[in-house]
């Protein structure tokens, strides 16, 4: 892709503002009065996204199986998000590779730097999405790399310190993608498409895969700002694995913004654009933001499971007839997230405006 090399302006760690002990954040991180976290019509309360238990899907029992299956489907259709538990992941190597990272944000700055990221392929260390000059930041700094296709992966872009973080992200991001590829398989299933069909669909053992470590520092001001803006992922799933210690996701759903309570060892599992994209609109990306704690800084890692970037996306041609038409028209995966490189988190402002209307 042909993009900037270089930030349009210099970019500050929202870390370093945030460890300099400033009571008044600076304006461009303070979010219009109609988008702040305070202002807008939010639930924090007993409700919480859908909760899956994976054993079950895979148990001899068939009722078992076929009702895990459905409560899938049914979180897909209304929610556009739910949370995994027994999902074949090791405990052990999801704790350890969150606190490798959260070592990693809390290394000296000029260690931290050496990883600085560009526009042109985002990778590396950052706190800021979206070329534009002068739009509004959000609050967290960020860390993120490529793991698929091979063609693309490097870990000498990946830190070298601690120690042990290559490794671990080797093997997490192993063990996530098997996790990923189970997921889409029920997906596929669940849609009335043979089970390979959305992993094939995405680039197959070819598809993309990357992960985006999140660090959201103490705020002075959580009440005026966001760590990131409402937006929906322009892949095709994520799979987060969130810091359980301290709440920080809220999905909207219907009218209202929910704060998700993450359980103990748990993933937590949205759709991106391209699955509302392939399924014709069965299954919908949902918008999904983050808000920020005072007195209590939090580490998330994302990995979003994607389509290849050439790969070319549209609606699954079985989904289509000519009572049902396709609502979207075929594009790469490249040329879609060109929108979100440029301007940064947006709503669902651009599949939403791809949509044909009758």
């Amino acid at each position: 892709m042909n993009f900037l090399q270089k930030w349009p302006e210099p970019v500050v760690p929202v870390q370093h503002l945030s460890d300099t002990g400033i009571r008044v954040i600076p304006g461009r991180y303070v979010k219009k009065p109609s988008e702040r976290p305070s202002n807008v019509e939010s639930a924090v309360s007993d409700i919480n996204i859908p909760v899956i238990d994976l054993h079950e899907l895979y148990s001899e029992d068939q009722l078992l199986s076929q009702r895990a299956a459905s409560l899938i489907d049914s979180a897909c259709r209304e929610w556009g998000f739910f949370q995994v538990v027994n999902h074949g992941v090791s405990h052990d190597l999801m704790v350890r590779t969150r606190e490798a990272w959260r070592e990693f944000f809390h290394l000296p700055m000029e260690e931290k730097k050496k990883y600085a990221n560009s526009p042109s392929t985002y990778e590396g260390y950052g706190s800021r999405l979206g070329v534009e000059k002068g739009i509004s930041l959000d609050w967290n700094d960020y860390f993120f790399l490529h793991y698929l296709p091979m063609a693309i992966r490097d870990r000498k872009k990946w830190p070298a310190l601690p120690v042990s973080c290559r490794e671990l992200i080797e093997k997490y991001s192993e063990e996530v993608v098997k996790l990923g590829e189970k997921l889409m398989k029920i997906l596929s299933v669940n849609l009335g498409l043979r089970e390979n069909y959305l992993s094939e669909a995405f680039g197959g053992d070819d598809n993309g895969a990357c992960l985006r470590v999140n660090y959201y520092p103490k705020c002075p001001q959580p009440d005026l700002t966001l760590g990131i803006s409402p937006h929906s992922d322009p892949g095709s799933m994520t799979l987060l694995y969130p810091d359980e210690n301290v709440s920080g996701l809220q999905v909207r759903h219907g009218t209202i913004w929910l704060t998700v309570n993450p359980l103990p060892n748990a993933f937590i599992i949205n759709l991106g654009d391209q699955l509302q994209v392939v399924s014709k609109g069965k299954y919908r990306s949902v918008e999904h933001r983050v808000i920020v704690n005072s007195v209590k800084e939090r580490v998330s890692l994302a990995f979003f499971y994607n389509p290849r970037g050439e790969m070319p996306i549209k609606p699954a041609e079985e989904l289509v007839s000519e009572e049902h038409p396709a609502l979207y028209p075929c594009m790469t995966f490249d040329e879609y997230r060109l929108y979100i490189r440029k301007r940064g988190p947006s709503g669902k402002i651009q599949v939403e405006s791809l949509k044909s209307h009758p």
